[in-house]
């Protein structure tokens, strides 16, 4: 069968955004596709396998309109056993001998000539590789066709690919995070690791909620999915190394909304790694070679004086620029020296001019004072009278704030963290 040609839009965005290399799609050749799915793989062995054969357990009608590309990657300068891994990968693709029952391509981003660039190589080019040429596999008649962001180290339940669909059927933002709870660890001392990681997370997020911020969602790569449509609208994936989730993220919010996925859970690895600079592979191995400071948690004070700026400000349209300042002021000395820094009274004047309805002008604000800004300022509160601190010493007045019951000890608080996230129905 002939595939359709490409809309005006995918081909806009191809020939403007498209990461340029020798990439292509081997594996299946349908162009049908309602859904595609991308994992980089990056000397995965068995958690890829176990990847895939949870992707085996959801309904063949789902794996059907699914397609599952798998971008095996790394940089000239990789580990030579990480070298040896990838190429096995690749040959156990071509040869089939990955679990059976979905429709898979891959991308070679591994053999000399097709490595991922020095510079900028990376999680996140590997991602934006699968996404771009992804776009060319999907069968953009159908109403909103999906991308998907997996990890290889991530297992899925049968129920996740019907999620997915059921959620955007109805869903008006254009993206989502998907609910997680990490998988268990090898031994008692990563249990408590990788605990300790999620905790962190999950009170961010919930410090976030209670600020009311726009941006209390998780960002974590093996957990997004946005339609191809809003995936265009804001350019694509980055190219990051890492925290290419965040900013991911972070863009699809100002552009189309995230909103969380109910009905599913993705179960990410609990093991650690070097990898990348940050996240939780580097923070699992400097909390098991014994570094609580690895993972501290802010005081829930960071997210009070964030949730009085954002009522300040979403409330200060004819207000001037530094009279909202010296308001700020008010809430914090540390918060206005930090809005001073980013030279606010200018940029309140902008925004008055630029957006006279309430609604445009509150949306414009939160562009500006993104995701990033809002870790900015909380790291920036920190680091003077608010330092970080341990979960015990932290969570008890966060969780009492958010109306949970108080405790001090860490099973008890990630549980019931879990439970206000997870529905009750799903273990």
């Amino acid at each position: 069968m002939t595939p359709a040609p490409l809309p005006p839009a995918v081909t806009r965005y191809l020939e403007k955004r498209r990461a340029p290399g020798p990439w292509d799609l081997a594996g299946t050749r349908r162009s049908d596709f309602s859904t595609a799915l991308v994992i980089p793989a990056l000397a995965e062995g068995e958690s890829l396998q176990a990847t895939l054969g949870s992707l085996g357990e959801n309904p063949s009608a789902e794996r059907e309109r699914t397609l599952v590309v798998v971008v095996v990657n790394h940089r000239p300068d990789a580990a030579a056993e990480d070298r040896r891994a990838n190429l096995s990968t690749l040959q156990q693709l071509a040869e089939g001998r990955v679990p059976s029952g979905l429709q898979l391509a891959w991308v070679d981003a591994a053999t000399p000539g097709f490595e991922l660039p020095l510079r900028d190589g990376g999680v996140g080019l590997a991602r934006k590789i699968g996404f771009d040429l992804a776009l060319t596999r999907l069968d953009h008649r159908s109403p909103s066709p999906l991308l998907v962001s997996l990890d290889a180290d991530t297992l899925v339940r049968p129920d996740y690919l019907s999620s997915l669909r059921r959620h955007f059927a109805a869903a008006a933002e254009g993206a989502a995070v998907i609910p997680f709870r990490h998988q268990p660890g090898a031994c008692a001392a990563s249990q408590q690791a990788i605990d300790r990681y999620e905790l962190y997370l999950r009170h961010y997020v919930l410090g976030l909620f209670l600020a009311r911020s726009p941006y209390a969602f998780h960002t974590l790569g093996s957990a997004i999915a946005c339609r191809a449509e809003a995936y265009m609208r804001m350019g694509g994936m980055n190219r990051r190394r890492a925290g290419e989730d965040f900013y991911f993220l972070q863009q699809l919010a100002k552009t189309c909304g995230v909103a969380t996925l109910c009905g599913t859970l993705v179960h990410p690895s609990a093991r650690s790694s070097r990898r990348t600079p940050f996240g939780t592979g580097p923070s699992m191995a400097r909390l098991l070679a014994g570094e609580e400071e690895a993972v501290l948690f802010f005081p829930p004070e960071t997210f009070r004086i964030l949730g009085a700026w954002l009522a300040l400000a979403t409330a200060g349209r004819k207000t001037p620029g530094e009279e909202l300042l010296a308001a700020a002021g008010d809430i914090s000395p540390l918060l206005a020296a930090f809005l001073d820094g980013l030279g606010l009274p200018r940029l309140w004047r902008q925004l008055q001019e630029q957006h006279r309805d309430q609604g445009r002008f509150v949306a414009a604000f939160h562009t500006w004072f993104d995701g990033l800004k809002t870790l900015q300022l909380i790291h920036h509160l920190c680091a003077a009278t608010l330092p970080k601190t341990s979960p015990e010493r932290a969570l008890p007045a966060l969780m009492a704030w958010a109306g949970l019951q108080p405790t001090t000890r860490l099973d008890q608080q990630i549980a019931r963290l879990r439970k206000r996230e997870i529905p009750g129905d799903i273990p």
